[in-house]
Parts: structure tokens; C-alpha cells; sequence
């Protein structure tokens, strides 16, 4: 092993790695944290971003007040590229259609200048290049100037297994003659229909994303490495499952350091909405595992019917309870019913955004109502909380029955046919997380095994570092 180390010397301290992001908070922070790992492991890292990422999160903290976007800059050790999405400023109006056209056209070129301007004819040596699965493009691009292509899988590898089998044709799915069919896979518990991802629904519209997905599914053999956010104690079954198709390596959980033990300073994830802490002061005066936490996705928007019932039922629970409702930018919010917010101020609290990490780590924290967007479930599974699913779109259906048939950590809402969920459900559903200590248990042992993954020794952590031993490796067999 160690005439190994001799020659790595030499050759690893220029060993560059490109990740290549998109303009989601939620894409952009488990492929920062991942870079984090691996800058800790002694190789540099460059995240190629689009220029919107710029004007939402860097724009206030850099001197840069005029609408030029500056090349390069860099925190947390980590260079970011600002690159054109051909989009300008000011368009966010797009649809995520047009969006994904517009980058699969300009992405190629932009990421091909990203990498002729920073990397070739430098003392760089580009020794790898992560993308984000949604942008199946950047394999190609890779591949033109021969540089190895991982991708990082932003959701849990139940959802990499359904992709999978579905875009390959390897298993039976509904279809429009069929349409309530189950589906049975391995590594995983039998699926009816509402627990599969829309895209792969014979009454999904078809747009850019199942294209995108079929795209990417169709070719993942272009890619050298899969990595998953998500850890191989978590979801064992369906990453053994995978292992003679086409492998998922889990390389989580990649949520905040703080969230496993570790200092929060540590950081380099990326905030897209600012702080507003009073909420962390009003928990401290609330019981251990008394509060109802409720957060959606910053995309989901409820009808006035549908808070009202969601607002009844935590009225009704007696139960003290954290609601963040997010406002979304220049449109007017959806009204609360009349008088809920002054009648419950004893009981409860409605803010737009709050620090959700430390709301989780919070012990007074008893379980959180939850969209089942992976990385919020990530942070849940990782603090130990209990959830109550009530997915609304792509993979959320099935993260819901993850929740309640595979980690066994919390209910799942049932709507009636017209989608709605009534008042009386929601509550059902509060009473069934209080009374089952189950959940908590399952919760806690979860959480223990992530922080296991990612320590020294971890399967997580044994697994990024074979990663980076073959990055280095395969550079040095060139």
C-alpha cells in the first residue's frame, strides 16, 4: 500500500472534481455537502451552477451590486462557476417544461466552455465530473473530453429501483387498459398505484420530465459511478436489488453536520429564504415531544378548503403545533380561516419560514406533517422524528410509503377520491403518531444507524472513500 501513497502524493494535489448543479436549493445542497466530504479527502472541488443560483443566494453577500455575475467565487473552500442557463434574469415565470428544454440547449455548450476555460491546458487535472440526475446531457459532455461522469441521486433508491425497471422495460407497471394494477418489485413491499411516482401513471401528462428521466434511465451504463443520498441501512433491500442491474452506492445521509452530531458551522449548504428565529425561542417553552411541526414544500399551494381543514384539525388536537406557510414570491397567500391564528396564539404558532434543522433537533418537537420532499424527510429520519406523509406529486407518493410500510416511522393521510383530506383524517392521524410509541422507536433507531453510515468505518463513509481511492486511481492509470 504504500508505494500507493508515494505516488498519490504527486499527482493529488491538483485532482479537481466538477459538480454540475441546478437551480433547486434542494439539488444544489446534497451535491455541496457531498463536494465538503470530498474535500476533506484531499481533492478539489468546483461547483458549475447557473446564474440564477447567483442572483438568489450570492448576490447580497458579495460587493457585486451590479447585475454582472461575477465568473467565480468561492466559499467553504469550494469554487462556484456561474454559467448561463439561457434563461437572463427576471424569467422565472418559465414553466418546468420550457426551463428543461432551454438548459438541455444551452447546458451542453456553457458546461463544455466551464470546463475549456477552467480546466484544459491548466496544472488542473479534472479527474471527475458529479451531475445532478435531471441533466442527462452533462454524461455527454464528459464523455467528449473522456473525463469519467458520477451522478448523485437526489432521492432514495426505491425511487433509482422504479425509475429504473420502468424506463428499461423490465417490469409490468399500470397502463391506461390496466390502470390499478400493483406492482410488485424487489426489495421492495407490493406498490398499488397511488404509491408509484406520477411519472411512471398512464394518466401522467406527459412533459420534460418523464423525457428527461427516460433519457437518463435509458443510459445510465454512460455513467462510471451512482451515488445515492440516502444510506445502505436505510434502504438495504432495494440497494442490494440493484447490485446485478446497475449499482447505487449510498454515500448519506448528506444533510447538515449539526443534524448528525457534528458542528453546525460546518455547513456549506445554501439558504434560499432568510431566517426568522422567533420560532426557536417559543419551543423552548414547549413540552419534550409535544409539537406538532408542519411544513410543505415550497412549491405545494393548498386551496382555502384545504388549510381550513389542516387548521381545524390542530385546533382540535390540543396539541401545541409550528405551521410554516411559505409565501411565495409576488403572489398574494392563500387566507387562513378567519380568526385562526389570534384564536389559537396560546396554542400554536404560523410563521413563513423557520430554521427547519434546528426545529427537528428540537426536543420539543413530537412529529412533523410533511410533504415527503427526500431531503426533508432525510433531516427527519436523521433527528429522529416521527412523520405523518401527505405526498402531492413525483417521488412523494412513494416516500409516503416508505414512511409507513418500510421505515415504519410514521401514518400516511389517506384523501378522499377528489384529493381532498378532511379534517377528521388529518386528526386520526395525529392521534395514531401520539399514541404509537413505535414510531419514535423505529425514528430513533434510524437515526442512530445514520449517524453509524456516516462516522469513521460507516458504510457511508467507506464507500465515498472507495470513491475517491478509484478517482484517484483512475487518474494515475492514464
Amino acid at each position: 500500500h504504500s508505494e500507493s501513497m508515494a505516488s498519490k502524493d504527486k499527482t493529488q494535489e491538483d485532482l479537481h472534481v466538477l459538480l454540475v448543479a441546478f437551480s433547486a436549493q434542494g439539488h444544489i445542497n446534497p451535491l455541496l455537502r457531498l463536494g465538503n466530504t470530498l474535500l476533506a479527502r484531499g481533492l478539489h472541488v468546483t461547483l458549475a451552477t447557473t446564474e440564477l443560483v447567483y442572483h438568489r443566494v450570492f448576490k447580497s453577500s458579495t460587493a457585486h451590486a451590479a447585475d454582472t455575475v461575477p465568473t467565480s467565487i468561492t466559499t467553504n473552500g469550494i469554487q462556484i462557476i456561474f454559467f448561463s442557463d439561457g434563461f437572463g434574469i427576471g424569467q422565472n415565470t418559465a414553466t418546468v417544461d420550457s426551463y428543461m428544454e432551454l438548459v438541455g440547449k444551452f447546458g451542453p455548450v456553457n458546461l463544455s466552455d466551464v470546463i475549456k476555460n477552467h480546466f484544459l491546458n491548466t496544472s488542473k487535472k479534472l479527474a471527475c465530473i458529479i451531475n445532478n440526475p435531471f441533466v442527462p446531457w452533462v454524461a455527454d459532455v464528459a464523455a467528449s473530453y473522456n473525463i469519467p461522469c458520477a451522478c448523485l441521486w437526489i432521492q432514495p433508491c426505491a425511487l433509482y429501483a422504479i425509475y429504473y425497471r420502468f424506463y428499461n422495460s423490465l417490469n409490468e407497471f399500470p397502463t391506461l387498459e390496466n390502470p390499478s394494477m400493483s406492482v410488485n418489485l424487489p426489495g421492495l413491499p407490493l406498490l398499488q398505484p397511488q404509491d408509484l411516482p406520477s411519472f411512471v401513471l398512464p394518466s401522467n401528462p406527459f412533459g420534460s420530465m418523464p423525457k428527461v428521466l427516460a433519457e437518463m434511465l435509458q443510459h445510465m451504463k454512460k455513467l462510471k459511478w451512482v451515488l445515492a443520498n440516502s444510506f445502505y441501512e436505510l434502504e438495504k433491500d432495494v440497494i442490494d436489488s440493484m447490485a446485478e442491474l446497475c449499482p447505487i452506492t449510498a454515500v448519506g445521509p448528506l444533510v447538515p453536520p449539526s443534524l448528525l452530531g457534528e458542528d453546525e458551522n460546518e455547513d456549506v449548504g445554501i439558504e434560499m429564504w432568510k431566517p426568522q428565529d422567533s420560532c426557536m425561542e417559543w419551543l423552548t417553552h414547549q413540552p419534550p415531544s409535544s409539537v406538532i411541526y408542519v411544513s410543505f414544500g415550497s412549491l405545494i399551494v393548498f386551496t382555502a378548503k384545504q388549510l381550513e381543514s389542516i387548521a381545524k384539525a390542530l385546533k382540535n388536537s390540543n396539541k401545541p403545533f409550528l405551521w410554516v406557510i411559505k409565501n411565495k414570491e409576488g403572489e398574494e397567500p392563500v387566507p387562513l380561516p378567519e380568526g385562526f391564528v389570534e384564536e389559537s396564539k396560546e396554542q400554536g404558532m404560523v410563521v413563513p419560514w423557520c430554521p427547519q434543522t434546528k426545529v427537528l433537533s428540537h426536543p420539543a418537537i413530537a412529529c412533523f406533517l410533511t410533504h415527503c420532499g427526500w431531503n426533508s424527510m432525510l433531516e427527519a429520519i436523521t433527528t429522529g422524528t416521527p412523520m405523518i406523509a401527505w405526498p402531492q406529486w413525483t417521488d412523494q407518493p412513494t416516500n409516503a410509503k416508505l414512511i409507513s410500510d418500510v421505515f415504519r416511522v410514521g401514518v400516511r393521510l389517506t384523501p378522499g377520491s377528489d384529493g381532498f383530506v378532511a379534517t377528521e383524517e388529518v386528526e386520526r392521524a395525529f392521534e395514531e403518531v401520539f399514541a404509537a410509541e413505535e414510531f419514535k422507536r423505529n425514528a430513533s433507531e434510524l437515526k442512530r444507524a445514520a449517524r453509524e453510515a456516516v462516522a469513521h468505518g460507516g458504510s457511508s463513509d467507506r464507500n465515498i472513500q472507495s470513491f475517491v481511492d478509484e478517482i484517484i486511481g483512475g487518474k494515475l492509470d492514464i
